[in-house]
């Protein structure tokens, strides 16, 4: 069942964030129902969709009945047998084929954890979550539903054998986890979830955690230093977040 495969894909993640003492991220305001329609962050590339660029966090949401239309079954290795979990939106699926074959030509080997989940599917998984570690502990570690970048099919959580295939923290520390930090951005991902922003991002420290934004928003991203979080609220307040 996808359920019970999206469950375990976080198993290890669970065991290292219930004994992590971190305060848990704080939220203000109530979550904002979006959709993929959402006005873009300026971009000078004209082939940029502007649902690629849409911010999912704990203040803004998508609804509950969206599903992206384009979702496409990943070509990389994949870890789990849902299909679910093993599809990503066209455009992103192609960007993240192109990222395994850059990180093969430098040697490393990497495999596509989670990826595309749907409402239904995070609202049982949060549950799960909650029944078993609590709602604090919980929010420290998953989204609640609306509230994943997972559900737009622009996520990915990605691992290598240096881990045993797991979402490990340790993955950050792998050189291929520093290789995809370095050159996520040169194919259009982010490390969305980064060290040290915890309190911005609402999330622990994830660095399996890939988003595609494309290769110019990306880059811009990247070379700004801050978390899309960030990046977002100084382009809507007409800013130049790089």
């Amino acid at each position: 069942m996808a359920l019970s495969l999206s469950l375990t894909a976080c198993t290890h993640l669970l065991e290292t964030r219930a004994a992590a003492n971190v305060p848990s991220p704080s939220s203000s305001g109530q979550a904002i129902p979006i959709t993929p329609s959402t006005p873009p962050i300026s971009s000078d590339d004209p082939a940029s969709d502007p649902s690629i660029q849409i911010l999912v966090n704990k203040q803004k949401s998508l609804d509950a009945d969206y599903a992206p239309e384009d979702l496409v079954r990943v070509d990389v290795p994949t870890v789990l047998k849902s299909e679910e979990v093993n599809q990503l939106r066209k455009e992103a699926a192609d960007a993240l084929k192109a990222l395994f074959a850059g990180a093969e030509t430098a040697g490393f080997k990497l495999y596509a954890r989670s990826g595309y989940r749907s409402y239904k599917t995070q609202t049982a998984l949060f549950a799960g979550y909650v029944k078993n570690h609590g709602e604090k502990e919980a929010n420290r570690f998953s989204a609640r539903a609306g509230q994943s970048e997972h559900q737009t099919g622009l996520a990915m959580d990605i691992t290598s054998d240096s881990v045993s295939l797991q979402l490990s923290e340790d993955f950050g520390d792998t050189e291929e986890g520093q290789w995809v930090r370095e050159h996520a951005p040169e194919y259009g991902f982010i490390v969305r979830y980064p060290k040290g922003k915890e309190d911005i991002t609402g999330y622990m420290y994830e660095p399996w955690h890939l988003r595609y934004l494309g290769t110019k928003l990306a880059a811009d991203v990247a070379r700004s230093g801050l978390t899309y979080d960030e990046y977002a609220a100084k382009a809507a307040d007409g800013g130049n977040p790089s």
